[in-house]
This record gives C-alpha cells, sequence and structure tokens, in this order.
C-alpha cells in the first residue's frame, strides 16, 4: 500500500488540495501500477512561522 506524505505550508485551498491529492494518486498508479484503493495521500501544512527559508522562517522570507 503506497502512502505518499506531502508537507507544506498552510495556505491552499480545498480545491487545490484536492486536485494534489488525485495528481499524486495517478502518478503513483502510472509509474509503478498501484491500485487506487491501495493508495494513501497524507497532506500535512505547517504555519508559515514553522518553515524555514534558509535562515529565516517562511512568514518573514516573503513566502
Amino acid at each position: 500500500m503506497p502512502i505518499i506524505n506531502v508537507n507544506m505550508m498552510e495556505g491552499r485551498t480545498s480545491e487545490q488540495k484536492e486536485a494534489l491529492i488525485k495528481a499524486v494518486a495517478e502518478a503513483v498508479m502510472t509509474s509503478i501500477g498501484a491500485p487506487e484503493e491501495n493508495i494513501r495521500v497524507l497532506i500535512t501544512e505547517f504555519p508559515k512561522s514553522h518553515w524555514g527559508i534558509g535562515t529565516l522562517p517562511a512568514h518573514k522570507a516573503g513566502r
């Protein structure tokens, strides 16, 4: 059972996250032939203050 973890900064819409889940699952089905019902896609969102870019938190780095 493929389990794909996606870590990203918060701020995407539900529609964007649904599109991401679909695209990732389709890529797994195509690339390794996993059946759709066996694929799990987990999205973990982090506040920008918890995400570092270089030496700065993302919210101070202008992201």
